[in-house]
């Protein structure tokens, strides 16, 4: 990850996260052995059985959607209450994204969420035809995961890459979660002033993180270097603004520049804020995970 100017996303993992997080690890498999009365420390260990329920235990966080959706709902019928937006409704059962927003002035929204953006399941995606506006949204469980890591490789990693070779357009990318503003992520722009925190039900949450991305596909022929969207011009951006105390650093602009080098194709991600350019990636050849 190049070094930014400013970061590109304001919270990171701080070292008391960190800290806990290795000291609670290291505590709990001292005790792990006591657990099983039936068998001695040697025995234990070489069972494999503390591993095989920790790998348990991660795939029942993994596979548990009910956390998300309840953080999801919170926010959306908050907005509706504000009158942000007109209706919501979750699809992710049924579809290949999971929530359709209809917006106050009668676009259609589709989000589709996912988990920490480092993975490869954040490569999978596919814009309905019936979307105006198209937007990834991050739920990161995970306080010991690094947010200026996830914001990074999530934007420039995968999703650059798969717009550009996929050519399938996403309007934006929201990162906002349930532990946004929690002790195990604490938020800087509530640290910075304390009225930008919103009531929601029994959540105490900062305002979300926006990035708006390219107009049109980036092309290195064609279209080489597109501007990203005006915040202002897209209907579910402005309705964070109408319901949540947003101010214009909430919001970063992607530009996602391309070009041929030989036979590749390269791309190039650019990040602003309030207009001034604050971090900017290498020339990065088309390599997709899947």
């Amino acid at each position: 990850m190049p070094r930014e100017q400013y970061p590109i996303i304001p919270c990171s993992l701080s070292e008391e996260t960190s800290k806990l997080v290795s000291e609670y690890a290291l505590q709990l498999a001292k005790i792990a052995p006591s657990l099983m009365k039936n068998m001695t420390e040697e025995e234990f260990w070489r069972s494999g059985i503390f591993h095989s329920a920790v790998e348990r235990i991660r795939g029942q966080r993994s596979a548990s959607m009910k956390e998300k959706r309840d953080f999801m709902a919170s926010i959306l019928d908050f907005m509706k209450q504000k009158k942000a937006i007109s209706d919501w409704e979750y699809k992710g059962t049924a579809e290949r994204f999971d929530y359709v927003i209809q917006a106050i002035d009668g676009k259609t929204v589709v989000v589709e969420t996912k988990g920490c953006l480092d993975g490869n399941n954040t490569n999978i995606f596919q814009r309905p035809p019936n979307a105006d506006e198209f937007y990834i949204w991050s739920l990161c469980q995970n306080s010991a995961s690094d947010p200026r890591k996830n914001a990074w490789s999530g934007i420039h990693t995968r999703l650059s890459a798969e717009i550009v070779a996929r050519k399938e357009l996403i309007n934006g990318v929201i990162i906002w979660d349930m532990l946004c503003g929690t002790i195990g992520r604490p938020c800087p722009k509530l640290a910075r002033n304390k009225k930008r925190a919103t009531r929601i039900g029994e959540l105490l949450v900062p305002p979300p993180c926006i990035y708006v991305l390219p107009k049109t596909l980036p092309d290195p022929r064609n279209n080489p270097s597109p501007n990203p969207w005006e915040p202002e011009k897209l209907s579910f951006v402005r309705a964070f603004f109408e319901a949540l105390p947003c101010d214009a650093s909430d919001v970063v602009q992607v530009r996602i520049s391309t070009r041929m080098d030989g036979a590749d194709v390269e791309r190039r991600t650019t990040y602003y804020r309030t207009g001034s350019e604050i971090a900017s990636s290498n020339w990065t050849k088309i390599k997709r995970t899947r």
